[in-house]
């Protein structure tokens, strides 16, 4: 409608007129209204949306502080693996000297030797490293230990178990660093 047709309309019958203005306004504000709806219903959704972002980064981020303070609590716990692995070939030279002294008769070589050895296991013990016990008769376990050669069993009751030790396994806290190698029964 042109504004010469509403200048005449209005002229002619102006209540008719006003009633149109105000239909329009009236569109208009729902027209609005429904417009700062949909806007509003768009912010919503995008608050959502950084809320979800936000608590899955939040999620993610926990889970990698507590991933790194395990590691890290467990390379304390083996941070001297390497210097206890390179101890264990003297560990194994102190009990081949003992077995060999203790046959010998100068019990005071013995005696110092024996001192020796304790001392230092006792301060690799306080360190952490343990010795894996294992005894002729013990079921054979693969996880545990390392079958070096397999023998007829000397005694039905030892077959599939061990039969002799030949070199003694240590863990390091809970972990193996050397698996006992022994001699399977078959």
């Amino acid at each position: 409608m042109s504004s010469k047709d509403k200048e005449e309309l209005v002229q002619d019958n102006p209540e008719e007129a006003n009633n149109g203005a105000e239909t329009q306004e009236t569109q208009e504000q729902v027209e609005n209204e429904n417009t700062q709806e949909t806007e509003l219903e768009k912010y919503k959704a995008d608050l959502d949306k950084e809320k979800d972002k936000f608590l899955r980064l939040f999620a993610e981020f926990e889970n990698y502080k507590r991933r790194t303070s395990k590691e890290r609590i467990e390379l304390f716990k083996t941070a001297g693996q390497e210097v206890m692995q390179a101890m264990l070939p003297v560990l194994d030279d102190f009990d081949r000297a003992m077995v060999e002294i203790a046959k010998s008769e100068d019990k005071e070589l013995l005696k110092g030797v024996e001192l020796i050895s304790l001392k230092l296991k006792e301060t690799l013990r306080n360190k952490g490293l343990e010795p894996v016990k294992v005894e002729q008769g013990d079921a054979f376990d693969a996880e545990i230990h390392e079958a070096i050669t397999q023998i007829p069993a000397p005694q039905p009751k030892l077959k599939g178990k061990v039969v002799d030790v030949i070199e003694q396994g240590y863990k390091l806290g809970e972990r193996i660093i050397r698996h006992p190698k022994v001699v399977v029964g078959q």
